[in-house]
């Protein structure tokens, strides 16, 4: 008989069975393809198309050959993972814009607040971006890369690694929307003048640890770009 479809599917919920339950941990490595075939019942391209799905999901490491290193290995840090699927689904257009600016507002009043909190806070990366960004004669884009970098830089900074990945894989996203928003721009140089001062606002909000403005200079830099250039 031939194999039923998605076969590969029993092979992810054994693994991640294991995960939860333990059996299985960062580091180690997971049953021979063709153990893991004999004992769920499924064909071996069906074993290697789950470990192919996991492996850009970014929980495990595949190598070829034999030795310690060679078969499949679950590693501790998915988040590249979470940041590909993500930007395939804006790629997709499986969101709306505008779900995509209200997670920001959500994520980024979060990450600015525990950053000002945290008492070991490092802006030094956002720091370099802001100046990066008071240089004559960039271009809309250039500009405007370096603002998704710098709210990227903040979330890495706040220390919570899922924002983080979900940062990065809606950056994407985010340059094509405030890229497309300048284009209606008249006055840019005016424009520019604006975002500066507001990214400045923020961080120094941060620098001094106030966690209550941080997140209001960012939510109100976020929503008054969307309102103000996509007329939403």
């Amino acid at each position: 008989m031939p194999e039923q479809p998605r076969a590969w599917r029993a092979v992810l919920a054994r693994i991640e069975s294991d995960l939860l339950d333990g059996r299985l941990a960062p580091g180690d490595r997971l049953p021979s393809e063709r153990d893991l075939a004999a004992e769920l019942g499924v064909g071996r391209s069906s074993v290697r198309e789950a470990l192919r799905v996991l492996e850009v999901m970014g929980l495990i490491r595949t190598a070829t050959g034999s030795g310690p290193q060679a078969g499949a290995i679950v590693i501790a840090t998915p988040t590249g993972g979470i940041s590909t699927l993500l930007r395939l689904q804006v790629a997709a257009h499986g969101f709306a814009l505008s779900d995509i600016v209200d997670t920001r507002l959500v994520l980024e009043s979060a990450v600015v607040s525990t950053l000002a909190r945290a008492a070991d806070r490092d802006t030094t990366g956002a720091h370099a971006l802001l100046d990066a960004m008071d240089a004559d004669g960039l271009a809309p884009e250039e500009f405007l890369a370096l603002d998704a970098q710098l709210h990227l830089t903040l979330a890495e900074a706040s220390g919570n690694g899922v924002i983080a990945a979900t940062m990065a894989g809606l950056r994407t996203a985010i340059e094509s929307y405030v890229t497309a928003g300048a284009a209606s721009v008249s006055d840019w140089r005016a424009m520019t003048d604006r975002l500066r001062a507001e990214h400045r606002d923020i961080v120094a909000a941060v620098d001094d640890g106030d966690a209550d403005a941080a997140a209001v200079r960012v939510r109100d830099h976020i929503s008054g770009y969307y309102q103000d250039i996509l007329g939403h």
